[in-house]
């Protein structure tokens, strides 16, 4: 395994010092300690093609390499820029990109990385973009940087590292994001599960949440069919609860969001705004940092979420931090004229045994299928 210090301190000798990108959990430890050590000169992008644009704009400033880290599912996000901007046959500029191979062939894993894990090698072939698996111990870690430099420097254009799982030795993030916040994103979901009518349908956002709406139906003996688990596909679940309320104008649709998850994508406001469907309810659990793959900060607690609900055409906006507020606010949130959002701020920790939902997606979606058509 590699240490993520001497690693760190390797890419500064290669004069690679500005690192960007989205947290993922198989990088989390060298992404820990960039958040510790690089300071000013480490961004935590909205979403992975930002990253990406981020790396270009520092290589024409400063004429240096960036480095872009992310989750293989976030290659989606990035092919625009990958593609129209920094490849060679448009502004030929170099990036290092780091990324996490979720779902790798004959690893066990998540559903939602099974597909992305066998078409990640094939993705970057598709783009013309050269790639090296990271080798786990450092003297082959810096001969793998070593051609990756060459290859950036000769060519002007980027060039891939690929992590697997257990590369890096454990590191702990130091600058922990912490608030004071009473309520858990558990007890959040429960409060609002509680509180809602047996007719309403829930699109749950990626990570924990889906996790621990899962679990607390299973407490209730309650069944799945309720609730889409957005388990992939991260800062797309508002637009899938669009789609349902815009079809299905007689039911009130919730889309429980995370900050990360919805700071993402955060045009899909605009849309919801702009659509305007009266039945449509936005919650964002905001515990200001990317908590399941590290803890690494958002900035959900750095801007104003209910202004700019406001801006995009919410009709109802409102704000809870405690469980006496959340019951409230439910009851006004269920009873408004959507598009309507209530940001609930919570902390940041959760359950070291929380389990993951023990039905498949498919299953899933067929249940839930059900649920919306028939009822």
């Amino acid at each position: 395994m590699i240490n993520c210090e001497k690693f760190y301190q390797y890419l500064l000798e290669k004069n690679i010092n500005f690192f960007t990108g989205v947290p993922d959990s198989l990088l989390k430890d060298f992404c820990s300690y960039i958040m510790d050590n690089a300071g000013q000169n480490h961004v935590i992008s909205a979403n992975e093609g930002n990253a990406v644009a981020l790396a270009a704009g520092h290589y024409l400033a400063s004429g240096n390499i960036g480095l872009v880290y992310m989750q293989n599912s976030g290659i989606g996000n990035a092919i625009n820029p990958l593609a129209s901007l920094v490849d060679p046959e448009v502004y030929s500029i170099p990036v290092l990109m780091i990324v996490g191979w979720r779902g790798e062939p004959n690893v066990k894993d998540e559903p939602q990385h099974i597909k992305q894990g066998k078409v990640t090698t094939g993705l970057f072939d598709a783009l013309s973009i050269p790639y090296d698996i990271l080798p786990a111990s450092l003297d082959e870690a810096k001969v793998c940087l070593d051609k990756a430099c060459n290859y950036m420097r000769e060519n002007s254009s980027p060039y891939v590292i690929i992590i697997k799982k257990d590369t890096f030795e454990k590191y702990s993030l130091q600058n922990k994001i912490k608030n004071n916040y009473p309520v858990s994103r558990e007890e959040a979901i429960k409060r609002i599960v509680d509180t809602l009518s047996p007719e309403d349908i829930i699109v749950s956002t990626t990570g924990k949440a889906s996790r621990e709406l899962f679990e607390y139906r299973d407490y209730l003996h309650q069944g799945h069919d309720k609730d889409f688990l957005t388990v992939g596909s991260m800062g797309h679940s508002s637009q899938v609860a669009l789609g349902i309320a815009l079809e299905k104008k007689n039911r009130k649709v919730y889309c429980l969001d995370g900050d990360g998850a919805a700071i993402m994508h955060m045009g899909a406001w605009a849309i919801i705004g702009s659509k305007a469907p009266e039945n449509f309810r936005h919650i964002i659990l905001n515990n200001g940092c990317h908590e399941s793959v590290g803890g690494q900060p958002t900035a959900g607690f750095s801007i104003n979420m209910q202004m700019l609900a406001q801006a995009c055409g919410y009709k109802n906006i409102y704000l809870a931090e405690t469980l006496e507020e959340i019951e409230s606010k439910i009851n006004l949130l269920k009873n408004s004229v959507g598009p309507s959002l209530l940001e609930i701020r919570i902390n940041s920790s959760s359950r070291e045994n929380l389990g993951r939902p023990n039905i498949s997606p498919v299953d899933n979606k067929k249940d839930f299928i059900k649920f919306i058509r028939n009822s």
